[in-house]
């Protein structure tokens, strides 16, 4: 079927979320995809936090050996074509009109239209990057329902796992790392995890799918030589300790599906958005919920000098505890508007830093001679940067 409308437009028209989801919806379109298409080898990540960052450290180690590679991931911070990362790059604009091509000639016009964002881009980049060696799959929201959960894959990575949408996902540690791990085919990898609920319901997936699980931790304790080389190459980039977790979640991955790959391609990796050094004075987080802010926490506590918090969160976030974990590590926080409706109202976020004692004044501008951190989600970086380019006071 012809489709005369480009990806930007066909995209822009779809709502981001639905009220009611059907499982099954992504199911049926892929079934229809999958003969039109060939599958890579797929590794597949799933957990609350860290799969951007893993996924590129795998992504990139393996591009710099010379391994044809894509990475999907999600949401992007300026455009759409972060999302789907070819050999080293963003995707094409045309790239991105040939799949659209493509996937809506075989789906159909009721099928196409009837996908979420999410699902439809998902196959979009199924089709995009059919033609590479590998490609790994960030999964969006959960796992066992997630749209990134229709195709096969070799190995799945489990990142860790906290208190994140709820609504979608469970409300307790077990509900949540039940629903993302139920994803997992037969062989995965279970990074460094903060709750223990987590190991208990990995196992259950062991005995349950007769599946084979790669614990980060026990693989510590037998590579002492690689854990100081990996450790060694991360600090000379200055990397947060969950970065280097991340890494050796990715480095493990690699070990297991026998990959090549070279360690000291790490100090070419970019990580944007990912406790990322954007100027001298200010660093850059993607991090919305309480896992992150913990992880973050962790590494300003090395940090000289504290930061001002530049921030503002959706309404289903748990901003309260956030800013408590915060409030030792920080002088003062700037809110930033974000453009989105599920932005939490503001006078409830000033409410909680009255109430936490912190001090607090709209966002205006960046003073050279101060330090700052921008976190609380991928609006926030979008904002910010889109500030940062109009030159609104800059001192």
């Amino acid at each position: 079927m012809e489709n005369n409308i480009s990806f930007s437009d066909f995209i822009n028209d779809k709502p981001l979320y639905y009220k009611e989801i059907d499982h099954e919806r992504v199911h049926k379109a892929y079934a229809l995809l999958k003969s039109h298409i060939k599958q890579p080898l797929t590794i597949h990540v799933v957990g609350t936090n860290g799969k951007g960052s893993t996924g590129r450290i795998m992504a990139s180690l393996l591009h710099f050996s010379g391994t044809k590679v894509g990475h999907f991931s999600s949401p992007h911070i300026l455009k759409f074509n972060e999302r789907i990362w070819i050999e080293g790059e963003d995707i094409s604009d045309g790239a991105l009109d040939l799949a659209h091509e493509k996937l809506y000639s075989v789906l159909g016009k009721n099928v196409s239209d009837g996908l979420s964002y999410f699902e439809y881009t998902t196959l979009l980049a199924f089709v995009a990057m059919e033609n590479l060696d590998i490609i790994i799959l960030e999964a969006g929201l959960g796992g066992e329902f997630d749209a990134t959960n229709v195709c096969s894959k070799a190995l799945s990575v489990i990142t860790p796992i906290g208190l994140d949408h709820q609504d979608f996902l469970g409300d307790t540690i077990e509900e949540i790392a039940r629903t993302k791990m139920n994803s997992i085919e037969k062989n995965f990898v279970l990074s460094m995890q903060v709750y223990d609920e987590v190991h208990t319901v990995a196992n259950e997936i062991v005995d349950e799918k007769e599946a084979v699980i790669y614990d980060v931790a026990n693989w510590l304790e037998s590579t002492d030589e690689e854990y100081k080389a990996i450790k060694k190459e991360t600090e000379k980039l200055a990397w947060s300790d969950y970065l280097f977790e991340n890494t050796l979640s990715a480095v493990y991955a690699l070990n297991i599906l026998e990959l090549k790959y070279k360690l000291e391609d790490i100090q070419k990796i970019k990580l944007f958005g990912r406790f990322y050094r954007f100027a001298e004075n200010i660093r850059l987080d993607v991090g919305h919920n309480l896992l992150a802010a913990k992880a973050i926490s962790k590494a300003l506590s090395k940090e000289e000098k504290k930061p001002i918090l530049i921030y503002n969160t959706l309404d289903d976030k748990d901003y309260f505890s956030i800013l408590k974990m915060f409030k030792p590590y920080i002088q003062s926080v700037e809110i930033i508007d974000i453009k989105t409706e599920r932005a939490v109202e503001k006078n409830l976020l000033e409410n909680a830093l009255r109430n936490l004692d912190i001090s607090y004044k709209n966002f205006e501008g960046i003073n050279s001679e101060k330090e700052y951190l921008v976190f609380g989600s991928f609006y926030v970086i979008e904002v910010f940067l889109n500030n940062i380019k109009q030159n609104i006071k800059l001192y």
